[in-house]
């Protein structure tokens, strides 16, 4: 019942936050039935909940994704100069981090490119992107992007290291291929140094990993 009930829950996700229950049921390989079931139970637990004949994500599955933390502390130790970079550059600004040969985005704020390229939270890049070639690269500078993965869409990528001197996630600034990316670069630097700055001078609270809610 478990292994369903996550199954459904991630089927949700791949459909953008919501969808029918025969979308879920045939995605899920589950009869109709108990499928049903398993959505009526998540909706009482506030995991999903009901939209007209669809179903979507619920507010407590909000609650609890926001309280995780790849590396403790990373998610507020980044908000600031995320929002920084975005007003300084105009790009969407992701924080990434490597997960199952993926990088993971887990923070996000949207600039001009969002027609191309929308950002959200929990969204994946390819590793051959400029946000997870800093994982498998292990650069010192800015990893670069001239529309090799899209067309008209650049990418500058820092990494973003711990007080120990580990990646701990990547920054990237993502603008349209007609935006200089000299100073893009630059001010992406400013901003993953400024994150590390603040990840450095998290309180021994903070570090012990103690869950922290954005409000974002």
């Amino acid at each position: 019942m478990l292994a369903g009930a996550f199954a459904l829950l991630e089927a949700l996700r791949r459909r953008g936050g919501e969808a029918s229950l025969t979308e879920l049921a045939l995605a899920c390989a589950l009869p109709k039935g108990s499928a049903h079931r398993l959505l009526d139970q998540l909706g009482l637990l506030g995991a999903v909940e009901r939209r007209g004949n669809r179903y979507a994500v619920g507010p407590q599955l909000f609650r609890l994704g926001q309280a995780w933390d790849p590396h403790p502390g990373l998610r507020a130790a980044a908000r600031i100069p995320l929002h920084r970079l975005r007003a300084s550059t105009g790009a969407s600004v992701v924080l990434t981090v490597l997960r199952d040969e993926l990088a993971l985005t887990v923070a996000s704020v949207p600039g001009r490119v969002e027609g191309l390229v929308p950002v959200r939270n929990g969204m994946s890049f390819p590793l051959d992107t400029a946000a997870g070639r800093v994982f498998t690269d292990g650069p010192r500078g800015p990893v670069l992007d001239r529309e090799q993965v899209q067309e008209g869409v650049s990418c500058v990528a820092m990494p973003v290291r711990a007080p120990d001197g580990r990646t701990v996630a990547a920054l990237a600034a993502v603008v349209p291929a007609s935006q200089r990316l000299a100073q893009v670069s630059a001010a992406t630097a400013a901003a993953a140094a400024a994150a590390e700055a603040r990840l450095a001078r998290m309180p021994p609270r903070e570090l012990a990993g103690r869950p922290t809610v954005l409000l974002y």
